[in-house]
């Protein structure tokens, strides 16, 4: 049954959002700043605070839109409990996970940024552990480990602004399967959960990519390519959960008496969850735009035009997601579903952030389309076939179209920005100087630079989803287990306090 009287407050939230939203976009565009060119004397100098530094600040805080507009997608199909509970786990999962990210997540992410990035105010950020011996070379790093609870020698400026970059890309990850999981999982396996994804499994994955890792070193050490290249974090955070996610799925089924219920009354969410799902879409589509220029070792390298077309993908992408689940459940029931049509947008920015300002706005937007295409196929996948009732959508939001746009830059990627990137070919690469990023399809004037650079992309996927779904084995099944047996416990406890004395 449909809820009208609530709409009006839920109106009035999204009209207060919507316009805090378009001040701090007004701010951010007014900052002053200048890009570093492409082109200089000596490459290998990174002015990673070349911005001002509220350019940094104003960019996380839109970045922090991100998970909010996520949670509101989530909840757009869930009943008003499942609703409720949803967004309580979520707000618990962000200061979780601000906590964890804070304790030791940024040093296991940028312990040893400063083996790779020689920049003067990363020079104490050198410690690295590796399984492999120091023979192998120092790019083998999986984990570093400095920096622990944001202090010591190593923090400097540029430390700050790269914990304030990927704060809001822990949160997200950690409050994606709290959300999914968070109407069939205890509330404390949850809370738990947050905790580990914001300070342990997310900033190992955010190591080996964006922390100078063993996948970022894949085109140093392997000559493959410039190394995993993952701009805005599809495989670090959306392809990490979204497998994570399937399988905290696959291991707690719904709860019985919730099963039931939602048997018995299975009904359309209020009618104010479709609007706010449509809301979150346009949050996240707002806050990735800060997502995707707050970290300071980006925008070092990058000129002011791939800023620019960076930013134009991303919104090519995002519209190209809504096409065919708008058009789909129009087609299959008569009237466009507002929900899987807001999936579908998040499903096209996910794919546009793995290539980020390194393939064609055209490219782009086929991109999109071809994720959001994966939407209602998936969530039938996961929902019928599977049986997994991913009323979130999680999965269907984020795996595949995760997994379409880190291959993307393998075919796609056209060579003209990205020169030095994860610094790999500093001066020239294939012999050109000056080419950045490149695929099989490169641009005129430069060398295509396949299959390397899939043969990267194809490691990278398979070692972030892999590592993300036996994650989620390892975390979810011993709490499932023990928090199981204690609420046998419990009740067997309690049942035998209740037995009436002979």
């Amino acid at each position: 049954m449909f809820d009208h009287r609530a709409s009006p407050r839920f109106f009035l939230v999204g009209r207060s959002l919507y316009r805090a939203g378009i001040i701090l976009i007004g701010l951010f565009l007014l900052l002053p700043g200048h890009a570093l060119a492409q082109s200089g004397s000596d490459p290998v100098v990174i002015q990673v605070m070349q911005r001002s530094v509220a350019w940094y600040v104003l960019a996380a805080a839109l970045a922090m839109l991100v998970p909010a507009g996520i949670m509101l997608i989530s909840i757009g199909d869930m009943s008003r409990r499942q609703a409720r509970n949803a967004a309580l786990g979520a707000l618990a999962a962000v200061g979780l996970a601000m906590i964890g990210y804070w304790a030791t997540g940024f040093a296991l992410q940028f312990g040893g940024v400063g083996l790779v990035y020689p920049e003067s105010d990363l020079r104490d950020m050198v410690w690295e552990w590796s399984m492999l011996s120091s023979e192998w070379g120092i790019g083998w790093g999986m984990a570093g480990l400095s920096g622990w609870f944001l202090s010591g020698a190593g923090v400097t400026s540029q430390a700050y602004a790269l914990f304030l970059a990927h704060l809001p890309w822990a949160i997200t990850a950690a409050l994606i399967p709290v959300v999914a999981l968070r109407s069939r999982a205890q509330a404390v396996a949850t809370m738990l959960l947050a905790l580990l994804m914001g300070g342990v499994i997310y900033p190992l994955a955010g190591n080996w990519v964006q922390g100078g890792g063993w996948l970022n070193a894949l085109g140093r050490n392997l000559t493959l390519g410039h190394g995993f290249v993952d701009f805005g974090g599809a495989g670090s955070v959306f392809l990490l959960v979204g497998s994570f996610t399937l399988a905290g799925l696959a291991v707690w089924s719904p709860r019985a008496q919730e099963a039931e219920d939602e048997a018995n009354q299975r009904s359309l969410p209020p009618a104010h969850q479709p609007l706010l799902a449509i809301a979150g879409a346009f949050m996240v589509m707002v806050g990735l735009l800060g997502w995707l220029w707050a970290n300071p070792l980006q925008m070092g390298v990058l000129p002011d035009a791939a800023v620019l077309r960076g930013s134009i993908n991303l919104l090519l992408a995002a519209g190209g997601g809504v096409v065919i689940p708008f058009l789909y459940t129009w087609f299959v029931s008569g009237y466009s579903h507002a929900v899987f049509s807001a999936r579908g947008v998040l499903a096209g920015l996910v794919a546009g952030l793995a290539a980020g300002p390194f393939i064609q706005p055209g490219p782009a937007l086929g991109i999109g389309i071809a994720a959001g295409a994966t939407v209602p196929f998936v969530t039938y996948l996961i929902d019928a076939l599977l049986g997994l009732d991913d009323r979130a959508g999680a999965v269907a939001a984020t795996l595949v179209p995760a997994l379409l746009g880190l291959l993307s830059v393998g075919f796609l990627a056209d060579g003209a920005f990205g020169r030095g990137w994860q610094m790999t070919s500093l001066v020239s690469h294939l012999g050109v100087t000056g080419q950045g990023v490149t695929g099989l399809l490169a641009a005129s004037g430069f060398q295509p630079d396949f299959p390397g650079q899939l043969q990267a992309q194809l490691i990278g996927l398979l070692a972030l989803g892999l590592f993300g779904f036996f994650s989620g084995l390892v975390c979810c099944i011993p709490l499932g287990l023990l928090l199981h047996a204690l609420q046998r416990d419990d009740r067997s406890a309690h049942k035998r306090i209740n037995q009436p004395i002979a």
